[in-house]
């Protein structure tokens, strides 16, 4: 009696024979970033002992967790850089020195917060932030697809979506964020802070796009409010500028500008900010 699922099973057998995935990699991913961040903040560890050979001890975990995904994904993304795991953790000194920056820019900015560990503890726009740095750091070693596993993570977990190939400056603050979306080719500054449901984005979504700057520059000192959406590879937003809610920008503007969402640009005068903007459709 004929199989009626035959061709099935073998249409599938042949696709897993060709594309046998370790299934652990999803996994070792979150893993891996609760163990990055439990090590460099005490407020995500598991337990805490705090003496040198408890963080030596932590910190021999983490490279070993990085080396078995290395080597669960070397059949299909092979690296031949041996020494991969150990220069990244050369980078997390610097890593922490960021994070805590971001933590407390995210502190000064918001008067809801009572202190850096609330920060760090509940707001989705830090959690967001500090695996978007793991990731990183990772995805400037060229470490294979672990970056886009790990910044996934934090979009399945907050809704903040960042490609871990944007570059971000310091003092990076991310308010609610639910919505936010920052693509591969993104510029970031210093001192920035964006709302919830902005986009930085592409103006085409073209495969031939791939190696081009494709999403805006963002200047230090620029805050973007909610759901504006910003797009373009040449679109530069420039320093000190505030984009109002809702604006749709698809061309560059100067420094200390103001975006109403009517994309209307003017001067800043001195220190005014969006109270005294021109709302009216």
């Amino acid at each position: 009696m004929d199989d009626p699922n035959a061709r099935l099973v073998a249409t599938l057998l042949e696709a897993r024979q060709r594309h046998c995935f370790p299934p652990d990699v999803r996994k070792a991913a979150p893993e891996f970033v609760a163990q990055v961040l439990g090590l460099l903040f005490p407020h995500f560890a598991e337990r805490l002992e705090c003496n040198a050979a408890a963080v030596r001890r932590d910190v021999t975990a983490v490279e070993a967790s990085l080396q078995r995904i290395q080597s669960l994904l070397a059949p299909h993304y092979p690296v031949s850089d041996a020494g991969l795991s150990s220069r990244f953790m050369a980078k997390l000194p610097d890593l922490y020195e960021w994070l805590q920056q971001d933590a407390r820019a995210i502190f000064e900015a918001d008067p809801a917060a009572r202190s850096v560990d609330e920060v760090v503890l509940t707001y989705p726009g830090f959690y967001a932030i500090a695996i978007y740095r793991v990731a990183n750091a990772l995805h400037r070693l060229n470490f294979p697809l672990l970056p886009r596993l790990l910044t996934e993570y934090a979009h399945q977990r907050t809704g903040v979506d960042i490609h871990p190939g944007a570059t971000i400056g310091r003092k990076f603050v991310i308010d609610h964020g639910t919505g936010l979306v920052v693509g591969e080719t993104t510029v970031i500054g210093d001192n920035v802070k964006l709302y919830q449901g902005v986009t930085l984005g592409a103006l085409m979504v073209e495969k031939a796009l791939a190696d081009k700057k494709r999403h805006p520059t963002i200047e230090d000192d620029v805050v973007v409010y909610a759901n504006a959406t910003i797009l373009g590879g040449g679109t530069v937003v420039g320093r000190g500028s505030i984009i109002a809610g809702n604006a749709w920008l698809t061309q560059s503007v100067p420094a200390k500008s103001v975006v109403t969402r009517r994309s209307e640009v003017r001067a800043r005068h001195g220190e005014e900010g969006l109270d005294v903007l021109d709302y009216q459709i």
